[in-house]
């Protein structure tokens, strides 16, 4: 069970990681990048995740909406 000294700790670091998404434009919101790096900490090859991530964002920008 996660202490709240390790929730803190957890929090801190996904700060400083958006910080620094912010820095480099990633245009990723803290949501999604805590999805992002939970599934690099369960295994996922990041490499393998940021071209998925490309691959949904050229996908959404060629999708129109006809309203």
């Amino acid at each position: 069970m996660p202490t709240p000294e390790r929730d803190t700790t957890a929090q801190q670091t996904l700060d400083i990681l958006y910080e620094i998404s912010q820095v480099l434009n990633t245009q990723l919101d803290k949501d999604t990048l805590a999805t992002c790096v939970s599934m690099i900490e369960s295994g996922v090859n990041p490499e393998a995740l940021a071209m998925v991530v490309q691959e949904l964002r050229k996908e959404k920008a060629g999708v129109r909406v006809d309203v």
